[in-house]
């Protein structure tokens, strides 16, 4: 029986040897396996690679629906979020929409402007026909459209209970008493900033200092163009440097200008860093600055409402500084009078972290 099983296992040796593509090939004499050690070390190999195969397959990540439930999650909870903000600023009945948010009042304040709006659509659509069969010979400083501008502006704020309190007017008041004019900066984190600006400078004609982009806003960007503010776009050198002096024009011709050198609303509600441009063309003219800090407007009109959620009377104020000549400074010296003068009049949640330019 040895000698049979040995021979069975040299020729089983010679077979694999002659053909190594063998891997599977096994005797049993009885009741155990005798497999050539070339079989084995084959099969450990192909085990081998099948466990490695495996184990990358593993470690490939694959899109899972725990991955997608949780961005799901992550964004239900930041509209949940502005939701409870929402809720806690404008009350029970406030709703977010795709536009912005608002709350019965919001509703309320959005009629009248509409409203008012479509009168003041007409006064302008008037002015600009007056131009036009004038040849632009009639009303050359364009006081008319400021005026129809500035009666909607009051009137909302008046319907709406929205006037703001108004510290030191009596400052801006002696200033058009002498008949000068001046470049007024205030700082920008609402949509509300514009009419309390034109409310606190008053029933003089002035000349907003203003993007480009305001054009396309219904009503407000024809008021803009018929009355020839100056706009700014940002986007093409040229155009600034046409806007210069299109604005020191104004102010040569006896016309005030007014501005937000921030460039565009705060989204924090703290001042951000000035651009030059409204400085430039105060000190270029010589003429003085008057800054406004403008305190509590974004607590009536945050950037994602659509419209103010409540009164900005006793919530609101407008504190006006001491005019800042040009005259014998620079016109960065001109900027940090200006910008510390506004800092000064803000209350401490609306400063800047650092008094410097962030």
């Amino acid at each position: 029986m040895k000698s049979t099983t040995t021979c069975a296992s040299a020729a089983l040796l010679l077979a694999v040897a002659h053909n190594p593509a063998t891997t599977t090939l096994a005797f049993s004499p009885s009741s155990h396996d005798v497999r050539s050690p070339i079989t084995l070390r084959s099969q450990q190999q192909r085990k081998t690679r099948h466990t490695s195969l495996h184990l990358s397959a593993e470690a490939v990540p694959t899109p899972s629906n725990d991955d997608s439930t949780s961005a799901t999650t992550s964004a239900l909870t930041k509209q949940q979020k502005r939701m409870q903000q929402i809720r806690k600023e404008g009350g029970i009945f406030a709703i977010n929409t795709k536009l912005g948010a608002l709350n019965p009042y919001a509703i309320y304040y959005g009629l009248v402007s509409i409203a008012l709006g479509l009168v003041w659509f007409v006064a302008l659509t008037f002015s600009q026909l007056l131009y036009k069969l004038t040849g632009g010979r009639l009303d050359k400083k364009r006081r008319l459209p400021v005026f129809f501008s500035h009666v909607w502006g009051t009137l909302l704020l008046l319907f709406t209970g929205s006037f703001p309190k108004v510290e030191n007017w009596n400052v801006i008041q002696d200033f058009h008493k002498s008949g000068r004019k001046a470049m007024f900066v205030a700082n920008h984190n609402s949509w509300m900033d514009i009419p309390f600006l034109g409310h606190t400078i008053g029933w003089h004609n002035y000349k907003f200092v203003a993007k480009k982009e305001l054009e396309k806003v219904p009503i407000l960007g024809k008021a803009i163009k018929v009355a020839k503010n100056v706009l700014v776009d940002r986007t093409n050198r040229k155009s600034q440097l046409l806007t210069l002096k299109q604005g020191m024009r104004w102010l040569d011709d006896g016309v005030n200008l007014c501005t937000f050198p921030e460039g565009t609303r705060s989204r924090s509600g703290r001042l951000m860093p000035f651009k030059n441009g409204a400085f430039k063309m105060a000190h270029k003219a010589g003429k003085p600055v008057i800054p406004i800090s403008i305190c509590g407007a974004a607590n009536v009109m945050p950037s994602y409402w659509l419209f103010p959620m409540k009164p900005s009377y006793n919530v609101c104020k407008v504190v006006v500084h001491e005019p800042i000549e040009s005259e014998g400074k620079t016109e960065q010296e001109l900027a940090d009078a200006v910008r510390d003068a506004i800092i000064e009049g803000l209350p401490e949640e609306q400063r800047p972290l650092l008094t410097t330019d962030q």
